[in-house]
This record gives C-alpha cells, structure tokens and sequence, in this order.
C-alpha cells in the first residue's frame, strides 16, 4: 500500500523510523527541536525523542558538524542538518577534511557514519550568497557518498540507507519541493544508494538529470511526445557513486543524449556524464551530448534573472532539437 506524502513528511518519517530502531541515532542542527525545523521536517521529533536525541544548535555550522564528526568516530550516528547547504561551506573542513577521510586515515580502524543534509540549490529569489547548488563540490571528495533527489519515496528510503551507511553521506534536497507530494509506500523499505531510476522510456533521446531539474525534464519530454520525439528520462538520484551502467545502456539504446544540471557548467556533474558517454559509448551516438545547466554567473535577486539563469523545459526542447537534428 502506498500514500501521498510531501518530500518534508517522506524525510521525517525516514529519520523517525531509524531513531526508533538505532538509539544511537540522533539529530542535530539549527532550529530542529524547538522550531519543529527551520522547513518543519523534524517536527514532532523532540517531543518524541526530547533533547538528548533533537538537538537544537547555536548558528556554529563549522562546530556542530565537528561534534557530529566526533560523536560517529565514537560509536553513535548523527543526522546533521544545514539549513542551507550554502551554510555548510563553513563546515566543509570537517565534512571533507575529516568525515570524508577518517576511514583512510586510520587505515580502516575508525568509520565515520554520519548524515548531512539540507537543501542544495536555487530556492525563489535569495540571491547569489544563497542559491548555490552544491553536489559537484561533494561528489568530488574521496570518501563522501552524495544523495540528490527530490521523489518523496525514493528521498525515504534513501535518507535510511544512508543513516544506515557506515560512510559519510551528504543529502541533497530541494527547499522549494519540501510540500511536493508523491506517493511512499508504507513499511519498512531501502532505496539502493548507487541506483539510478528510468522515470520513462523513450527511443529518441536520453534525458539525464537529478533533484528539482526533474520537473521541467518531466514537462519537456511530455512536450516532446506531443511533437513526436520520443524522450527517456533517467533520474540520478544519487550523484557519488553514479550509476554509469543506466546511462551507458540508454544512451545506446536512444544514440543521443541531454544533460540538465542545476549547477553552473564549468566542472559540474554534467561535465562528468558527458565525460563517461564519450568514454564508454561513443560509437553508439548519432550527435554531440548536449548540456542544459545554469548560467556561468552568480545568481541576482530578481525574478527575471531566476527564470533565464535555471533550466527550463523550452531550453530543454531546444537541445533535444538539437541533437536530434530536428527543424528548430
């Protein structure tokens, strides 16, 4: 059996679900207990688990994480939340200098199971200081794992296996699909980190993309079938490890390839797909992989910057158009 759930839901009934389970499991972060969550995904939780377990931080980003670092170095599993993941740049000597390499580091004697997520990306007009899109950046570090997905059933079962993970894992989310429902099953399931999903089959064309990017892919491939270009869209999901496998498969299936990427296009996750289909299937493509990312500039604060910076589904046509050689 299934029900509609929103992403927020999804992702606190996945940290609740683990907490009853593992008591050494616990959360921490700015405005999680007492606030409910600065989106609300922990709400609830303090009065279930109390303080000891929802720990309610001070503004110190470079300082809870380290503390969640040395607790999951001692034996317990933190879930750290940033509330942004523009605020964890502060945090980044303890995510990528210590998390990420405590494992090699010791030589295999210490792991360091810990979560961090919060959301990644663009979110309405907040300006370039606030609207970065952070998984190129972790997914190039040794030693992190990278979850990015905005489906509530998939962000369930992912967040799980990831606090389940004895390895870093950095969760990617979306602040403007918090309230975007799905459908979740019910019970206890793990989503595979590592695995990508074919959200629709096509012929034509092999679309690639991953978190919020999969809605205007979505609208795009339906406007493509209307004018008889088959797309197949493949969600990532999870950014490190990729599933290279999926995507080589499609792309020699459809010979063609887009790649939607919310970051900017100079070293992203784009760039590295494109990489492995030139790499791995390059006799099967009938065109040149084309990338659809955000403008090489900081984002401004007005509207009309927001809308001709991000991807849309009418720059996604036009690059499927594109290398599928049709009349544009």
């Amino acid at each position: 059996m299934a029900r509609k759930l929103a992403l927020r839901d999804a992702l606190r009934e996945a940290m609740i679900e683990e907490m009853r389970r593992d008591e050494t499991v616990f959360l921490m972060g700015e405005e999680v207990a007492q606030y409910n969550g600065a989106y609300k995904v922990s709400k609830g939780m303090l009065d279930e688990f109390g303080p000891e377990r929802v720990i309610d931080t001070p503004i110190a980003e470079l300082g809870f994480a380290g503390i969640g670092v040395g607790a999951a170095m001692n034996g317990l599993k933190p879930i750290v939340e940033f509330m942004t993941w523009n605020f964890a740049v502060l945090a980044f000597d303890q995510i990528i200098n210590n998390a990420a390499k405590t494992l090699s580091q010791s030589a295999g004697q210490y792991s360091c199971p810990i979560v961090f997520r919060g959301p990644s990306g663009s979110a309405g007009q907040l300006a370039q200081q606030h609207s970065q899109t952070f998984e190129s950046w972790m997914a190039n570090t040794p030693g992190l794992k990278v979850i990015s997905c905005t489906d509530p059933a998939d962000a369930k079962g992912l967040l799980k296996s990831a606090i389940r993970d004895p390895d870093p894992v950095c969760v990617m989310e979306s602040e403007l699909l918090y309230g975007y429902e799905g459908e979740v099953p019910e019970g206890e399931y793990l989503v595979e980190i590592g695995k990508a999903a074919v959200r629709r089959k096509g012929t034509d064309v092999t679309l690639v993309s991953y978190n919020k990017m999969m809605l205007p892919v979505m609208e795009a491939a339906n406007i493509l079938e209307g004018e008889g270009i088959s797309a197949e869209v493949i969600d990532l999901r999870t950014i490190r490890p990729l599933d290279r496998k999926t995507i080589i498969e499609s792309v020699k299936k459809t010979n063609r390839c887009v790649v939607i990427d919310e970051s900017w296009p100079f070293a992203g996750i784009s760039s590295e797909i494109a990489y492995e289909i030139q790499k791995s299937a390059f006799d099967y493509l009938d065109a040149p992989v084309i990338r659809v990312n955000s403008a090489d500039v900081n984002l401004g604060y007005a509207a009309n910057f927001v809308e001709e910076f991000l991807p849309n589904a009418e720059k996604i046509v036009r690059a499927v158009k594109q290398v599928t050689y049709a009349r544009r």
